[in-house]
């Protein structure tokens, strides 16, 4: 309780002492806050009574093989969050040495070698992302960590390993675990040089991560581990590990893993994972895929993905349900995670993005685009290359309709479209008299031409 009190009074210092509405989630037991949540899978006996105890330790793994995390992620990422506003110490480990193995937890080949400096470069990614979520200020007692396996595995040799690791665990305890048995095909030949089973690589990985929670419970006095519910085995290798060598009792927790109403899998978009990294995927789009869920799945992921209180959830999924077209839980639930994993100013150049599209957006709100965020927007719009040439004496408005792009049939169709006033380029109206000049591009190089609410064309200079 003491550590929770001295919590308390850091985030009255951060926040304010008004904000009374934010306390009372922090204040929570660690693991009911789980429970309501929906965020736990698996709970080792006796965890709930060690983190009532005092101030506990306790690390999530993340792979370093790309320079960002994915929504994927997002389940682990707030276990530690949560973890840490219940006054507890998070610790995220980036598996540099267990990145370079590759995982066999419900995998079907192996990953690519990295090498050092691209490891570190995507460490350092990694933790910015990281710090969306974490406090990692080193003046608090559960300030977050990160910590990277790579740096105690290194100078391990594998005579080492064998001896001091690999002999308190036996072969028989490593094949029970599903994650070994789901990659082994029973009578299977390798002499041909077959591609299909496990090798012995990543038939010892789950030793490796054993390890690291043997390692962090004796340097750290981490004594517990929390994944995805894929990771059980893995996790409770660490802890018997703990027990044979060390003499000590450590912990496991593991949440689900999340899947969609209509069974499509969640954090894919079309263009494959929904990342962290605007570069990778931009706000716009994060935005669009939490406003897109189902209600079925806004319900579920407003407790998983947001930090409001249970009093709040239950209230707010109750006025969606009372006018589910307004979709008040995945505009409130695209807020909160935008705002979380980019910042306020994102969300609303994200809002104002989708106004473009479904709103009554203006020559100068199209201007205000990125090129990245134009070209999301618009992703699946007819275009055509005209020659940047064309413009300097001015683009004849028919021309660009029809002859020079396509996108009406005919210069005769064209000209009607214009007497009906249906024709914009860059959402404002045109006649028949205008011609597309430089003020017209946006980002230098786009032209958006529109004919009635629904039909864009983009013209990009060439």
């Amino acid at each position: 309780m003491h550590a929770q009190s001295t919590y308390l009074f850091v985030l009255r210092v951060k926040y304010t002492a008004n904000d009374e509405a934010k306390f009372d989630q922090f204040m929570t037991n660690y693991i009911e806050e789980l429970k309501w949540r929906g965020m736990v899978h698996d709970v080792m006996p006796g965890a709930e009574e060690h983190l009532l105890e005092a101030m506990r330790s306790a690390y999530v793994g993340f792979d370093p093989t790309a320079d960002s995390l994915h929504i994927g992620n997002l389940v682990t990422i707030m276990l530690l969050a949560h973890f840490q506003r219940c006054g507890h110490k998070p610790i995220a480990l980036v598996g540099g040495a267990t990145g370079m193995i590759g995982d066999p937890s419900g995998k079907s080949a192996e990953r690519n070698l990295l090498d050092e400096p691209t490891l570190r470069h995507n460490q350092d990614a990694i933790q910015k992302q990281l710090e969306q979520f974490l406090d990692f200020d080193s003046t608090r007692d559960n300030a977050a960590q990160m910590v990277n396996n790579y740096d105690w595995m290194k100078a391990f040799s594998f005579l080492e390993f064998i001896r001091d690791v690999g002999k308190h665990i036996t072969v028989n305890y490593m094949m029970a675990k599903d994650s070994v048995k789901n990659r082994i095909t029973p009578g299977e030949d390798d002499s041909a040089g077959g591609s299909e089973g496990m090798s012995f690589t990543e038939f010892t990985y789950q030793l490796v991560q054993g390890y690291d929670f043997l390692h962090l419970f004796q340097a750290n006095d981490c004594t517990l581990q929390m994944g995805g519910s894929d990771q059980w085995g893995n996790i409770t290798t660490g802890t018997e590990l703990i027990r044979r060598k060390a003499g000590g009792k450590a912990f496991a927790i593991t949440c689900p893993l999340i899947t969609k109403a209509d069974g499509s899998k969640f954090g894919k978009s079309e263009g494959g994972n929904v990342w962290l990294d605007p570069q990778r995927t931009s706000a716009y789009k994060f935005y669009q895929y939490w406003l897109n869920s189902s209600d079925e799945d806004s319900e579920k992921y407003i407790r998983i993905f947001t930090f409001l209180n249970e009093t709040q959830v239950n209230e707010l999924i109750a006025e969606h349900n009372e006018a589910k077209h307004l979709r008040a839980l995945q505009k409130r639930l695209a807020d909160e995670i935008t705002t979380m994993v980019h910042s306020e100013q994102a969300l609303e150049k994200a809002k104002q993005a989708s106004a473009i599209l479904f709103g009554n957006a203006t020559q100068e709100d199209l201007k205000g685009l990125d090129e990245q965020t134009f070209l999301d927007v618009f992703e699946g719009v007819p275009q055509a290359e005209v020659p940047a040439a064309s413009i300097d004496s001015g683009l004849d408005i028919v021309a660009a309709l029809a002859t020079d792009t396509g996108f009406l049939k005919s210069n005769g169709e064209a000209r009607r479209a214009i007497k009906e006033n249906s024709v914009a380029v860059n959402k404002d109206k045109v006649t028949e008299e205008y011609k597309i000049t430089g003020k017209d591009l946006i980002n230098d190089k786009y032209v958006l031409l529109q004919r009635g609410k629904k039909n864009y064309f983009v013209l990009k200079m060439s």
